[in-house]
């Protein structure tokens, strides 16, 4: 009888492990183009160009910066100004004359939605920009976001990032079953649980400071995101611990360390 109680024993453990490992192998981490692919196809950043190069390259998304221009158009730019052109304080008439190296006009998100509504493989990652002007500015900005995405018919698609926390909470609010993850990295996964919000997306050295809080935050169901994660071996080192998301300057070197 005791012999028999040990196999059992056994068994179950090993079973257990079996769980366990077939769980583990089953996450695989998926790729976010950070402002597109863009590094390694000469095109610029944030443009429609490196969202469709993006596209081609089958990442799960493709993140984007959004701000607010002077008359309340929404522009695609990781910077606040485009050599020298402040979005914030000009209008329309002044952004729309303005050309990346490409020849490509300064997006308009309207006109970048659009061109990501065509297909429905990778994600849009919508970073809202945090104001320089005002926290007013910022949540008016985060409000016409959340109306574009729902005027344009691409919620199904689009997830929202952001370092300001206000702007994350009322995306959230208006938004409740779209994903809004928060960046800044100065909140604990207890804190963001009781926001609400559905995780992070924080600096990878924010990981490595606490080298729990990947497993911390899966535990209370949250999703993890790290940026911008561009070496090797800090890619291998976050697909180790689980990771859900990595944002990456070079989505063609994580997409082949992912095979």
């Amino acid at each position: 009888m005791n012999k028999l109680i040990i196999l059992a024993l056994v068994a179950c453990t090993f079973s257990g492990s079996v769980v366990y490992s077939q769980k583990t192998m089953d996450h695989k981490t998926k790729v976010i183009a950070h402002r597109g692919a863009w590094k390694n196809t000469n095109v610029p950043e944030n443009s429609i160009a490196a969202l469709k190069e993006a596209i081609k390259l089958k990442c799960y998304g493709s993140e984007f910066d959004v701000h607010m221009s002077a008359d309340s158009v929404l522009y695609v730019n990781h910077d606040h100004d485009l050599r020298g052109t402040n979005i914030e304080t000009h209008g329309k008439e002044t952004l729309n004359e303005l050309k990346l190296s490409n020849g490509e006009p300064l997006p308009t998100l309207e006109s970048y939605l659009k061109a990501g509504k065509k297909q429905k493989t990778t994600r849009l990652v919508l970073e809202i920009k945090a104001s320089k002007q005002s926290k007013e500015h910022s949540l008016a900005l985060a409000r016409k976001c959340v109306e574009m995405v729902e005027k344009l018919k691409v919620k199904d698609i689009t997830d929202y990032i952001s370092f300001d926390y206000d702007v994350c909470l009322l995306v959230k609010k208006m938004s409740p079953d779209s994903e809004v993850l928060y960046l800044t990295g100065d909140k604990s996964p207890e804190v963001i649980k009781a926001s609400g919000l559905d995780g992070v997306d924080y600096h990878y050295s924010i990981f490595k400071k606490n080298p729990t809080w990947v497993q911390d935050f899966k535990k209370l169901g949250l999703t993890t995101n790290a940026w911008t994660v561009n070496d090797e071996e800090t890619m291998s080192d976050l697909i180790a611990q689980g990771i859900d998301y990595i944002t990456t300057n070079e989505p063609e070197r994580l997409i082949n360390l992912l095979k």
